[in-house]
């Protein structure tokens, strides 16, 4: 017997033994099958959104796992170890065609490119010119900024 069954059968038995609603014990007993039958009704609506729920939980996490497939490597898939070489020189090369500065007013480091006129760039953390900044390429005597000697 499920618990809408129970409370039905319940309230059968209270009209049955033809319980007397006018004493205290009665409306008591009276709103108390009340309860458990408006009970019963809602414990079986949340069992029912419970399952929908978790049909759609099911449906979501295939999706997740078909995606994660698309994204991640498989256990069985190499990483291409020449491309991260690759990625890694790229940032190690000289060749990006920006110098970075640091700005005489402020101390900030600055990504500066290569073919503007230094005297006009203005620093973004102060908003003071830079002026006449020399560029360090490492092979200065008298450089106190570098550790390149």
């Amino acid at each position: 017997m499920d618990i809408m069954e129970k409370a039905a059968y319940l309230k059968g038995l209270t009209e049955g033994y033809e319980l007397d609603k006018n004493p205290k014990e009665g409306k008591v007993l009276t709103e108390l099958l009340d309860l458990v039958s408006m009970m019963a009704e809602r414990i079986v609506a949340l069992e029912d959104e419970c399952a929908e729920l978790r049909e759609y939980i099911e449906e979501i996490d295939n999706d997740l796992g078909l995606v994660e497939d698309d994204l991640y490597l498989d256990d069985e898939d190499s990483y291409d170890e020449e491309y991260e070489n690759d990625f890694d020189n790229d940032f190690e090369d000289d060749d990006s065609g920006y110098d970075e500065i640091e700005c005489p007013s402020c101390g900030e480091i600055i990504c500066v490119d290569e073919t503007l006129e230094l005297s006009e760039v203005v620093c973004p953390a102060c908003g003071e010119k830079l002026g006449d900044v020399e560029l360090c390429d490492g092979n200065c005597s008298s450089c106190t900024s570098c550790d390149e000697e």
